[in-house]
């Protein structure tokens, strides 16, 4: 039998690096950093990224005792990583809203957990290459952009950080037995829940570590430990071994499970947690909107396809969307028997390759809390997903192919350049891939171009265009998400806006119409009718529609403020005041709110009292012209009457 990679020592003192060792480390860490430096000039995506940062007003002001509080208490996104949202506080009180800053953090956790993975293998494995080798595909992996070039994506690499953390002082605590190392342990997995609790499947990972490499479930090792004598090893060789091998084996296991219990526990409580608030944000599909064929037939596709994207990353995109016609029959086919015979060859070699399996169920079993059993969102699979889970799937494959070269007497040379080869290949993916994540035009225009129809994309796309002012481009996407899903309510809502936005008010009303017809109790799309009704001088339906709006949401500064601009059309003067006093006094930062008040007052006869408002307006926003106009005319009116 050929030497196992895995079983090979290297010539240093177990506790340092040696000099190369420290060379692999360096050249880890400026080889990811010199790829992913181009994270500094991108923007954030209209993408989670303002709910995430960019427009809560709970992170982007920075970090206090308060704002720590409410990342403890808050379900806010259908989440529960307080970790996570400190983290981003604190990097708004750094950079601001300067995308950058926030993404080169992203970068330098996403460097450490490079150096982290390669120092744990070394450490574990004491195969230098083959965990260099790991480490290097971890870091320039092209599936692993999507949680190093997204802000909303901190959770993973800071979950992953923690979860690396974990396994290494659990490798100590597995050598020295210590307490404390125990401890270490459990402080880690935990702060890696709270940053993100995918890591919910950590505790079946060490018992993975325990069978290879830690070795803990090797049955002479347990014979070794357990018994006094010199018979009991060598009984292992007789005839009646099997009978007295099989308990000591079952034993050793059992115990260590049980002394997983705790971190187990732990896990537990994170998926109670995390159901919890993802319930109450409403992101778990019922069974009914994604039945349980469909989410075991996607399970499986889902899987195989991660598998052929480690091997071939092309066509990534930041939402993959259910095909319209479902999955294909010959797909789910093709998944199974290729699962099937992965794991069969896996369990096969499992005495043999003993990493062949553990990094199989690493890759499997890590991906259960997201692959579909339970349904959140609507997306198909995420590159986001892979980025824990690929470690496995690393390690089966260098170590597995470390041990087939050295079987084979493979030429060094011919085996470096193998994988100087793949590393580049990598790498300039993974180059062409940043790039794609620059800005949100840019990564949703390639997103459509590689996946199938794909209404939340071509939205979003069309929302940007929008904001942008153009009309015309966004129409045109709002139009392709509303072919694919007709009753999509905020399509519906942003056209008509759009639309009003292109003098079309005609159209625009009809939008709004077939969008309260979708959410009745849409404060925000009777509103927006209420507007355009007013725009065409339909003074009285106008009225109905922002009434409407002001019952469902009594709260809204912007509604009061349209009200009682038609209040003020309808000759309805001190009625509308009082609306525009309410909005001000609910948004009293916003210049245009005052700006309205005063022009309501001025034109009521109220000189007098309108200048303040005016003031107001221009101290909140001095390039406010309409607002200097105003007050200039109020006060020469004023200073007529003198």
């Amino acid at each position: 039998m050929a030497k196992q990679i895995a079983r090979t020592r290297q010539p240093q003192n177990s506790a340092t690096f040696s000099t190369a060792d420290w060379l692999i480390t360096a050249g880890l860490a400026v080889v990811t950093l010199a790829i992913y430096a181009q994270v500094a000039g991108h923007q954030f995506i209209a993408l989670d990224d303002d709910l995430y940062v960019r427009d809560n007003a709970m992170v982007n002001r920075g970090i206090t005792l308060s704002r720590i509080g409410w990342a403890f208490t808050t379900f806010y996104q259908a989440n529960w990583h307080p970790l996570t949202w400190i983290s981003h506080m604190i990097d708004s009180q750094v950079f601001g809203m300067n995308a950058g800053g926030h993404l080169l953090v992203n970068t330098l956790i996403h460097v450490a957990n490079t150096l982290l993975l390669f120092w744990f293998l070394l450490r574990t494995t004491h195969a230098r290459w083959p965990s260099a080798v790991v480490a290097a595909l971890f870091a320039l992996h092209p599936l692993h952009v999507e949680s190093v070039a997204w802000v909303a994506e901190r959770k993973d690499v800071l979950s992953t950080l923690f979860g690396l953390l974990s396994l290494i002082a659990y490798a100590r605590y597995a050598k020295a037995r210590s307490v404390s190392w125990y401890a270490l342990t459990v402080i880690a997995l935990v702060l890696g829940l709270l940053a993100k609790p995918t890591l919910v499947t950590w505790p079946f990972v060490m018992l993975l570590l325990d069978y290879w490499p830690l070795r803990r479930l090797d049955v002479a090792t347990a014979l070794r430990r357990r018994a006094s004598d010199a018979d009991a090893i060598n009984a292992s060789t007789e005839r009646g071994s099997d009978k007295r091998l099989a308990p000591r084996q079952s034993e050793a296991a059992t115990a260590l499970f049980i002394e997983k219990i705790p971190l187990f526990a732990i896990a537990a409580a994170s998926c109670v947690i995390t159901v919890i608030a993802q319930t109450r944000g409403g992101t778990v599909r019922t069974f009914t909107d994604a039945p349980v064929t469909l989410r075991l037939s996607n399970a499986l596709v889902s899987y195989a396809k991660y598998v052929l994207l480690t091997f071939w990353p092309n066509d990534l995109a930041v939402y993959y969307p259910f095909a319209p016609a479902g999955i294909p029959s010959w797909q789910i086919i093709g998944a199974a028997v290729l699962l099937i015979g992965i794991t069969a060859f896996c369990v096969f070699q499992w005495k043999v390759r003993p990493y062949l399996i553990v990094g199989w169920l690493w890759f499997v079993g890590t991906l259960i809390p997201v692959i579909g059993f339970v349904q959140v969102g609507g997306q198909m699979m995420a590159d986001r997903y892979f980025y824990i889970s690929s470690i496995g799937l690393f390690i089966a494959i260098v170590f597995g192919v470390a041990s087939i070269a050295q079987t084979r007497s493979v030429a060094r040379s011919l085996s470096v350049a193998t994988i100087a080869v793949v590393l580049l290949v990598f790498a300039t993916l993974t180059n062409a891939q940043i790039h794609r994540w620059r800005d949100s035009i840019t990564l949703f225009q390639h997103t459509l171009a590689v996946t199938p129809p794909n209404f939340p994309i071509e939205y979003n796309l069309a929302h940007v265009m929008g904001e942008q002012g153009r009309y015309d481009e966004a129409a045109a996407h709002f139009q392709r998400a509303l072919e694919i899903k007709p009753d999509f309510f905020d399509a519906l809502l942003n056209m008509g806006v759009t639309r009003a936005q292109q003098g079309q008010t005609g159209e625009a009303i009809e939008y709004f119409q077939r969008a309260i017809a979708v959410q009745p109790d849409s404060a925000k799309a009777h509103a927006e009718l209420g507007v355009a009704l007013a725009r065409q001088n339909r003074t009285d339906a106008a009225l109905e529609e922002l009434s409407k709006a002001s019952e469902l949401a009594p709260n809204d500064a912007d509604v009061h403020t349209n009200l009682g601009l038609v209040l003020a059309r309808l000759g309805k003067i001190q009625d509308a005041i009082d609306e525009l006093h309410q909005a001000v006094w609910l948004k009293p930062d916003s210049a245009e709110a005052h700006n309205n008040l005063g022009l309501v007052l001025f034109a009521s006869g109220k000189a007098r009292e309108s200048i303040p408002e005016f003031e107001a307006a221009l101290r909140l926003k001095p390039e406010l012209k309409v607002a200097a106009d105003n007050l200039r005319r109020a006060q020469a009116q004023l200073s007529s009457q003198r």
